[in-house]
């Protein structure tokens, strides 16, 4: 049975805001206290010195599989794709940049002293939605278009990765890093290995063992665990990174993301007025649509200005509004930086997931409605090139990868 249909970028982004739907329903029923008491329950015993709830095992281990396909995504668009090169990369870095910056400014404006550890939370943009809302709605915008946005997001990716290895690391322990690291280089070598053996049976499962072996070790680490599967992602050679890809996207787009935004948004909202409700959370909503269009599309048009992108490839400023209203749209980073920035705060963890889910929400819907607008102004597109383009652009990937 075919699941290609999975990696669609509409099916996934639908998938994603259904499990998070049905997450905050069922958390405000009567079902909500035996949901949460799963959520947070462990197992009897630890494995290999784990001792995680059963939300943990999701954000710590299933959400691995997401970011090394994410990472897998990162290092092709850094060697062959949209990021290859330094001027291809500039403006979407700068666009990122203000797009990082607006949001953290207006959270800690906002915020205030009690919540400022959750900076990050709004600086993230959800790849896998942002791209579904604009295949759904924006299908005639040029292709320019939705590289800048693709290529926003994935920087925005990395300094979100960046930023969950850097701030959310309370203890290190460093031999466990050090062996962490020879875990890494012993993955890169079999990878190396697997290209010319045409990836055995044997090296898949040695493949395997490493990076299990290696994931535990970066958890052991005081590293937060997902990291291991950004590590992994990037090193590992194009060849069996691809075939990985092929196999895994499925899972991850059906399984892991709707699973993680499922429990990350299954939280009860507090029956208090709006007045009531946290400073975090009205910060979280106002930056993420507020602090990314401002942020990415001013950043845009400095960029392209400064570096003298000819007239005929510049992204309008009417496209720049609606990348960067897409750009608002965190949900799966931000709702996992939310966790690691109060995981000592539980009160906040609730007011921050809801802030994520309405900033986001409300930036899906105002891109979802503007592009709509804006790609009703372009001729249709034809169908027939952009399919015999694809075929062509995964030929290209895959000739280039062997």
């Amino acid at each position: 049975m075919s699941v290609s249909w999975i990696r669609n970028p509409q099916v996934s982004a639908m998938l994603l805001l259904g499990a998070a739907i049905l997450g905050l329903v069922i958390a405000n029923t009567g079902l909500g206290p035996g949901l949460d008491a799963i959520k947070h329950g462990h197992l009897p015993f630890t494995i290999f010195g784990l001792d995680l709830s059963f939300a943990h095992w999701i954000t710590d281990g299933l959400l691995v599989v997401f970011f090394f396909v994410v990472a897998i995504e990162l290092r092709y668009e850094f060697t062959q794709g949209d990021l290859n090169s330094v001027s291809k990369a500039a403006v979407p870095t700068i666009a990122a940049i203000g797009g990082v910056a607006l949001p953290a400014i207006i959270y800690f404006n906002v915020a205030g002293a009690d919540g400022a550890q959750g900076w990050p939370i709004p600086t993230a943009t959800d790849i896998a939605f942002a791209l579904g809302v604009l295949a759904l709605f924006g299908r005639r915008l040029p292709s320019n278009v939705r590289a800048l946005l693709l290529a926003l997001a994935v920087i925005d990716d990395l300094v979100g990765i960046f930023f969950i290895a850097v701030f959310f690391t309370e203890t290190l322990s460093l031999p466990h890093l050090l062996l962490a690291v020879v875990g890494v280089g012993g993955f890169w070598l079999l990878g190396r290995i697997y290209r010319g053996k045409r990836g055995s049976w044997p090296l898949r499962i040695a493949l395997l063992a490493v990076a299990l072996i290696t994931w535990w070790l970066v958890a052991m680490s005081g590293i937060h665990a997902t990291i291991a599967g950004v590590l992994l992602g990037l090193v590992l050679s194009p060849a069996p990174a691809e075939s990985a890809r092929e196999k895994l996207e499925p899972f991850s787009n059906g399984i892991v993301l709707p699973v993680f935004a499922f429990t990350a948004a299954s939280v009860a909202i507090p029956q208090v007025p709006l007045s009531e409700l946290s400073p975090v959370f009205w910060a979280i909503v106002i930056a993420l649509p507020v602090g990314k269009l401002v942020g990415v599309t001013v950043a845009g048009l400095i960029g392209q200005a400064a570096l003298r992108v000819p007239k005929l490839e510049r992204v309008r400023l009417s496209e720049l509004i609606g990348i960067g209203l897409l750009a608002g749209i965190g949900f799966t980073v931000a709702l996992l930086m939310n966790e690691l920035a109060h995981r000592t705060a539980e009160e906040l963890i609730v007011e921050g997931t809801l802030g994520v889910l309405a900033g986001s929400l409300i930036s899906a819907v105002l891109g979802a409605v503007y592009v709509a607008l804006l790609s009703r102004r372009y001729p249709p597109v034809d169908t027939t090139e952009i399919s015999t383009r694809d075929a062509e652009e995964y030929l290209r990937r895959t000739d280039s990868e062997r």
